[in-house]
């Protein structure tokens, strides 16, 4: 397992990028307001960072942790770690739908390089989960072979989480630069603190989440002491 201050720190993390995000997306809600001015583009719009914030990043971040806390057995951690990046596809499509759903239409809002990471971003999750859905039904292949495979799906999927907090860092740039060229927003109010805080929480949510994934377990490293041991004295 991880130790115990890295996973606390995750756990601290979450909460306080979950409680930023929610206050800016319903408390200043009215930075959302799309150009129709239509209560239901209101919604969308709103949804929209919960969604990717809270639904995909939060989610998929609880999911990589999964391996460093849940106890029992191999195939268990596999399987719940599946069904919580599978949760967070669900929310970042959706997340992306929300976005898209405007009268403008898809073409019009693929514009920025915000909307093409998330793209990116999405597109390799979900090529991602898929790749370990169907390892974990189909357990015919040899040893070997999934030892060899191992390193490169956890890059990935580390990868793909860091380019998830990109995606998110660059969004929040480009809503607050927005709103602050229209003149909705001051350089110095309560909100632009508050974006620029939730863009800090999720650099610090990133880094614990990745120094725990990649923290040797208390397991691993107990084996390598006795295999490294035992063949000593065989020698």
């Amino acid at each position: 397992m991880a130790p115990f201050p890295v996973l606390f720190f995750a756990r601290i993390s979450a909460f306080i990028v979950a409680i930023l995000v929610l206050i800016w997306a319903l408390h200043f809600k009215t930075s959302f307001i799309p150009h129709s001015h239509s209560q239901e583009g209101l919604v969308y719009s709103v949804l929209h960072p919960l969604l990717m914030v809270i639904g995909f990043i939060l989610v998929s971040g609880e999911a990589i942790l999964v391996h460093t806390w849940l106890p029992g057995s191999r195939n268990m951690k596999k399987l719940v770690h599946l069904c919580l990046q599978g949760v967070a596809l669900g929310c970042g499509i959706f997340g992306i739908w929300t976005k898209f759903h405007g009268q403008d239409g898809f073409v019009a809002n693929f514009y920025s390089l915000h909307s093409w990471m998330g793209l990116i971003c999405v597109s390799m999750f979900g090529a991602q989960w898929l790749f370990g859905f169907m390892s974990f039904w189909h357990r015919g292949e040899v040893r070997t072979t999934r030892l060899n495979v191992l390193p490169w799906h956890v890059f990935l999927g580390l990868y793909t989480y860091g380019l998830a907090i990109v995606t998110a860092e660059t969004g929040l740039l480009e809503k607050l630069t927005f709103l602050q060229t229209k003149g909705k927003v001051l350089k110095r109010c309560p909100e632009s603190v508050l974006v620029n805080g939730l863009g800090l929480g999720l650099v610090m949510l990133s880094s614990v989440v990745i120094l725990a994934a990649v923290s040797p377990k208390h397991g691993t490293r107990k084996n390598m002491i006795t295999y490294s041991d035992s063949k000593h004295l065989s020698h």
